[in-house]
């Protein structure tokens, strides 16, 4: 891999936009001064919500240190056509109530050019009206909901990270090949997740069901849920659960000696975050003296972006290094490679529109081709297609180890089609334009 001095000599370097059909009718389109809101010559001014604080803050709150490192770096080095990316982060504390709001600072205060990676499910529907009526692009919102993948009702509006239903179909997939006449019971947070991703692992796994089990996110306890799985007999245990829960869970689970095969799917499974809310939780009780990495070793994961523990991979490494550099003394998570991910892909557009910004062509360019870099799986984005990432890999976690690949990646949609696996030409880091590449 080239040095980060090397990578970012060509950030300055403009690159051709591409054309395609414009997301809106005339009729419907925003005034001329609205399509480059937040945009000045040396500047772009984009906002998120996030869970800064509240019960979803642990873990998810490295998604917006990630992006932000990765603006940082890139500013450093030129920005992107000459603008540096003025990125506002406003604390929602996972309340839609506080999402209107920050939302509502972040459109006619701060004139925000775009949305990047508002996270959480309840608490960006609660917005994403707004957006669209407003002419905001509303760029790879960080849940899995089906909602942002309505581009006739939401044209403004795109994915990022796999579906529910998708990720739940590879893990149900997964589990009646590898655990086949194992008792699976589900733990699920109490919106949109549940149902979504219970059409998902329904597909594979009906029969084989004991116990559906939800939790409110509002409300920090599971013992009686827990028990519930316990007494199902479930073999196997899918947590569709923040970091926050999964931890939670494993811990609870292990006090009152029910051991389960814990299954978590991208949005929950960041290993080094569940360790560390174990290590909290277990303050005072019996378990205090065990280390944390002893809960969550053997967990089985899916995962559509590298890992923080995958060392090997060429775009984990080269995040490390801005993350030394811009994050010093926080941790290096999933949550932060996530947010990582989001930056660079949005810089990718960006970068592609060239010089002359507004909104319009942004969602044209963005709709205009293929995008590759980070991702394990392919990417949709096209002017029918908002969904995002399409598939997982499965991991195992290995405390003190890299995790084990169990399953390559591989693809499917939302309903009923197939499980596949793919090609995918993934650049390194040195090989995409934004850092350095020619192509």
């Amino acid at each position: 891999m080239r040095s980060l001095g090397i990578v970012a000599s060509a950030l300055a370097v403009a690159v051709l936009a591409a054309s395609c059909a414009d997301p809106e009718s005339a009729d419907e389109a925003p005034a001329a001064d609205d399509v480059t809101m937040g945009v000045t010559d040396d500047s772009v001014v984009i906002g998120t919500h996030q869970p800064l604080t509240g019960p979803a803050s642990p873990g998810f709150v490295h998604v917006s240190t990630g992006a932000s490192a990765v603006f940082d770096y890139i500013n450093d080095n030129g920005g992107i056509h000459g603008r540096q990316i003025d990125y506002r982060v406003e604390d929602d504390a996972f309340d839609p109530a506080q999402t209107m709001d920050v939302t509502d600072k972040l459109i006619d205060e701060d004139e925000i050019f775009a949305m990047l990676g508002g996270l959480g499910t309840p608490t960006h529907e609660s917005v994403i009206g707004e957006l669209n009526e407003e002419g905001v692009p509303d760029l790879f919102v960080s849940s899995g909901a089906l909602a942002w993948d309505q581009p006739e009702e939401y044209p403004y509006s795109y994915g990022f990270q796999v579906d529910y239903s998708r990720e739940a179909k590879v893990q149900g997939s997964f589990i009646a090949e590898n655990f086949a006449g194992d008792d699976v019971g589900l733990l699920y947070q109490n919106d949109d997740v549940g149902p979504a991703s219970h059409s998902g692992i329904e597909q594979y796994l009906l029969d084989d069901i004991v116990a559906w089990e939800d939790y409110d996110p509002g409300v920090p306890e599971l013992d009686g849920q827990v028990a519930a799985l316990k007494e199902s007999g479930a073999d196997v245990a899918v947590c569709y659960c923040i970091p926050a829960f999964l931890g939670m869970a494993i811990l609870q689970a292990q006090a009152i000696g029910y051991e389960p095969q814990w299954v978590a799917p991208s949005f929950g499974g960041d290993v080094e975050i569940v360790s560390q809310l174990i290590e909290e939780y277990a303050e005072g009780t019996p378990a205090e003296d065990v280390p944390p990495e002893a809960f969550t070793d053997g967990l089985i994961i899916t995962a559509f972006l590298p890992m923080a523990a995958q060392t090997d991979d060429p775009w984990t490494a080269f995040y490390r290094e801005i993350h030394d550099e811009y994050n010093d003394g926080a941790p290096f998570t999933d949550t932060t490679v996530y947010g990582m991910v989001q930056a660079t892909l949005f810089a990718q557009v960006l970068m592609e529109v060239g010089p002359d910004l507004d909104r319009e062509t942004l969602l044209e360019t963005l709709n205009s081709q293929e995008w590759t870099g980070p991702g394990l799986v392919p990417f949709a984005a096209t002017e029918d297609d908002h969904s995002g990432y399409s598939g997982v890999m499965v991991v195992q976690n290995r405390a003190g180890e890299e995790p084990e690949l169990l399953q390559e990646p591989r693809v499917t949609d939302s309903d009923g089609g197939e499980i596949l696996p793919f090609d995918l030409d993934r650049p390194a880091p040195e090989d995409v334009p934004l850092f350095g590449g020619t192509s």
